[in-house]
């Protein structure tokens, strides 16, 4: 195989050279007393530790590449984002996790399997080696745009608590009354999927676009595939946003068109 077909392999020296890159934002965190060496060090440990350990994990998957193997893995990556979307919010209600599980669970699976069965068309459609991938990005983009749209929600909810109940006790109805901060809400979510459409391969070139010219892939064949991932995680983001905000919505409305603002709960500090 030839040089511009192959991969560079690195050795373990090459990734502690990396690792040594850290130290520029430690040696800051330390000139500015920011107090951030010891969770910058928790985070490039984590990061190398479940780096490790998702590889060790996909390798076995990959190997095996049957459905109940890729089980296991997609629901831990579900489990973990809803964790981290509904973790980030500073207000909370209960049951916002399984929502939060529930939503992302339906909406990244169904853009993902979309493009894997349809669109990239792999046999068979659940191949570990495309469709792990793939749902990683959609899911963590739909994380980011699901926490932020949560938060949007919940805090105009309580910021504007008295326009909201003016609102219903003058005769509107519940969605007439919360149609504005769920619009702005779910706008709030798709804002950063926004922006990154609207600077990649100008500002930024995406990741997977550079693995793969990296791996020796014809840069054609992966601005297509990148563009491709740019259209799944705006899907994801924005139906995941506006999934999660209209769930949230029934949550805290009922049916006699009031405002349950009691089941809003700030996080102790």
């Amino acid at each position: 195989m030839s040089v511009e077909n192959s991969v560079i392999d690195l050795s373990a020296g090459d990734v502690m050279i990396a690792a040594g890159l850290v130290l520029i934002s430690g040696g800051i965190s330390v000139a500015l007393k920011l107090n951030m060496e010891k969770k910058l060090a928790l985070a490039s440990f984590r990061t190398v530790a479940q780096l490790l350990l998702i590889g060790f994990v996909l390798q076995k998957v990959f190997e095996i590449s049957t459905l109940p193997a890729l089980i296991p893995v997609v629901l831990f990556m579900l489990l973990t984002a809803a964790h981290t979307a509904v973790g980030r919010p500073a207000r909370t209600y209960a049951g916002l996790a399984p929502l939060a599980f529930c939503t992302m669970a339906v909406t990244s699976l169904a853009v993902t399997i979309t493009a894997t069965g349809l669109i990239i068309g792999v046999d068979p459609w659940f191949r570990p080696a495309y469709l792990i991938p793939l749902l990683g990005m959609v899911l963590g983009n739909t994380m980011n745009g699901v926490s932020l749209a949560t938060d949007h929600f919940l805090e105009t909810l309580s910021e504007r608590r008295h326009e909201v109940e003016m609102e219903l006790a003058m005769g509107a109805t519940r969605w007439e009354a919360a149609r504005r901060p769920i619009s702005d809400s779910v706008r709030r979510g798709m804002i950063p999927i926004i922006n990154s459409m609207m600077v990649v391969g100008v500002v930024s070139l995406p990741g997977m676009m550079t693995g793969q010219i990296l791996a020796g892939t014809n840069p054609a064949v992966a601005v297509k595939y990148q563009i491709m991932i740019m259209f799944m995680i705006a899907a994801g983001s924005s139906m995941g946003s506006m999934g999660m905000v209209l769930l949230s919505y029934r949550r805290l409305f009922n049916a006699r068109h009031q405002l349950l603002f009691g089941r809003i709960k700030g996080r102790g500090k």
